[in-house]
């Protein structure tokens, strides 16, 4: 499995990402599933989320507020979400999803995980071997997977592809 995330996308993540950095983001993603691909045209940050250091929870009768809007758009539909994993003091946050992660995964969707920590050494953005991308903004050092349940509710990890980043 592949995904494919777009310019806007990418800058919605990052910039979600680092706002609240200290506490979890949490997001949804706007695109559509092929067979063997997910295409992630927009990501929007969600605003009412109860954020901690670890974790994020989200009231789904604020959900229900978004519901019609989302449903006039033919071609772009929650596709899945993003969430960030922080530093906590010297522990770094990172891109593998905890238990409850899990626990609230379902199928035919996708999860980014965007582990953020202090940036201590700047790192250009890349593809790495592992389907992660990683790079460092400012202050900030970014890795990002993604994961899916596959059909036996085993956790496997896609391969993110994004042309920004390299030229970022």
């Amino acid at each position: 499995m592949r995904v494919y995330i777009s310019e806007n996308a990418f800058i919605d993540i990052l910039i979600s990402s680092a706002e609240v950095y200290k506490r979890e983001c949490l997001g949804f993603l706007l695109g559509y599933k092929l067979e063997d691909r997910f295409i992630v045209e927009h990501a929007f940050s969600v605003q009412t989320a109860n954020r901690r250091h670890k974790g994020v929870v989200y009231n789904q009768k604020n959900h229900k507020k978004i519901e019609q809007i989302l449903s006039r758009f033919d071609k772009l539909q929650i596709i899945g979400d993003f969430h960030s994993h922080t530093q906590f003091g010297p522990t770094k946050g990172l891109p593998i999803p905890s238990a409850e992660d899990i626990k609230g995964m379902i199928l035919e969707r996708i999860y980014l995980i965007v582990a953020i920590n202090n940036n201590e050494k700047t790192m250009p953005w890349g593809e790495n071997r592992d389907g992660t991308i990683s790079g460092s903004v400012s202050d900030f050092f970014f890795k990002i997977s993604a994961h899916f349940l596959n059909g036996n509710s085993s956790v496997k990890r896609a391969k993110i592809h994004c042309p920004f980043p390299p030229g970022f």
